[in-house]
């Protein structure tokens, strides 16, 4: 079993082995104050809730707790959302590379359907993504740091980027880089709740573990009529419902099936009276993708896939086609640091496999610029069966992934030897 040694660490000196008592050892664990005071700084969070771009309060509780560590983070462009570095001065900054770690700080435009003490303040906006918890977890990465970098122990300087909008397509992602997000990152991390996972727990991939996600919507339009007469005029109700099905359906016969390219609709409008045939109708959905390079097709397959249903049944069509993002894909080393530093804390068992999923996720965005990687933070508290899923009213977590989260970073951060 290889030796894990902290880049601080002397040659000789003692040093951690995966799954060992001696993984105490490593710096960075989280201290029991602390650990309270983040639980409560999450729960103030889900509390307040703010959509995409509109995280004011968010950003102003999290840049109130770095500068009273003595850090100096300075908002985005955009307004809201904050980068902060730990452990970089002038002179380090064009030779030494900075490990980024990111966490999404909004929320979603739904009701909070729980009866707990912390649920949401806000009617119909609630933290049901766990950007909550994923906030909290860098926070407190970048204060157990910051005291590290005091002593002298932090063997890399590190930048905290909290990043607004990540829900709101093409993601937020975007404008956190053209701030200078990543100017001088070498390698950046980040995790995702995940309540299918265990707290305590970690799952990981190499290579993609989140698909591509753009959106659509399409537009049809006839001279509309008398439901008495449909050979006078453009059925669009029927339209409509054969662009919703067969426009999947022709994507399946000429797309790789190991694309895994679908659309799924979310809204079909069409039509007031039983007997009009209505001159308008609209659809809208997601275009999703496992794969990258049928990602960057997708567009024209979708748009000719659409115009040649639509033209069948005489409809004209209009496609509003908004790009998302591409699949996140985990570079192998940058993967393979978060399961060292997640074996050191808590043993080799800690880490699963875990599948590409169909969600999107802007942190692609950054991929597309550094290496890096996004591993899945166990939030289900252990022998719980209840079933919570994202974006659900009655999603919660765990708190105890707080910890988890925040020595799985501070161990990255002691381990990443570039």
């Amino acid at each position: 079993m290889n030796q894990l040694m902290p880049c601080d660490t002397a040659p000789g000196a003692s040093a951690g082995r995966p799954g060992s008592d001696h993984a105490r050892e490593l710096t960075g664990l989280l201290p029991a104050d602390l650990e309270a005071e983040l639980i409560d700084f999450r729960r103030d969070l889900h509390m307040h809730p703010e959509l995409g771009n509109h995280e004011f309060r968010t950003t102003a509780a999290i840049r109130a707790r770095l500068e009273k560590a003595g850090l100096r983070p300075r908002t985005l462009a955009s307004g809201t959302g904050l980068i902060c570095d730990i452990g970089r001065t002038r002179a380090s900054a064009t030779r030494r590379p900075v490990l980024a770690f990111r966490a999404d700080i909004d929320a979603l435009p739904i009701p909070d359907t729980k009866t707990v003490p912390y649920r949401s303040t806000i009617p119909r906006m609630a933290h049901a993504c766990g950007h909550d918890v994923h906030t909290t977890v860098v926070l407190g990465t970048g204060l157990v740091l910051a005291a590290l970098a005091e002593q002298g122990r932090l063997p890399h300087p590190v930048r905290l980027i909290f990043q607004p909008a990540e829900e709101v397509l093409p993601g937020g992602a975007l404008g956190a880089i053209d701030s200078g997000a990543l100017e001088g990152v070498a390698r950046i991390v980040a995790v995702h709740c995940d309540p299918k996972v265990e707290v305590g727990r970690l799952g990981l991939r190499t290579g993609a573990i989140t698909s591509a996600c753009d959106k659509i919507e399409v537009l049809l339009d006839g001279p509309g009529g008398h439901t008495a007469r449909p050979h006078l005029s453009t059925d669009l109700v029927t339209a409509a419902a054969r662009v919703a099905v067969d426009v999947p359906a022709l994507l399946a016969r000429r797309v790789d099936t190991r694309a895994g390219l679908a659309v799924t609709w979310g809204r079909l409008e069409a039509g007031h009276a039983a007997n009009v045939i209505p001159q308008h109708a609209e659809l809208s959905g997601t275009v999703r993708c496992l794969d990258l390079a049928a990602w960057r097709d997708a567009p024209d397959l979708v748009h000719a896939a659409v115009d040649e249903v639509a033209t069948l049944h005489r409809a004209k069509s209009q496609i509003n086609y908004l790009r998302g993002v591409p699949p996140v894909v985990n570079h192998p080393e940058i993967a393979g640091l978060l399961e060292r530093a997640m074996t050191a804390r808590r043993g080799a068992q800690s880490v699963e496999d875990t599948e590409q999923s169909l969600g999107g996720e802007d942190f692609s965005w950054y991929l597309e610029h550094v290496p890096g990687a996004m591993a899945r933070l166990g939030v289900r508290p252990v022998g719980d069966t209840t079933r919570r899923d994202l974006h659900c009213g009655d999603f919660d977590v765990d708190e105890g992934a707080i910890k988890v989260g925040v020595e799985l970073f501070t161990a990255a951060a002691l381990l990443d030897c570039p």
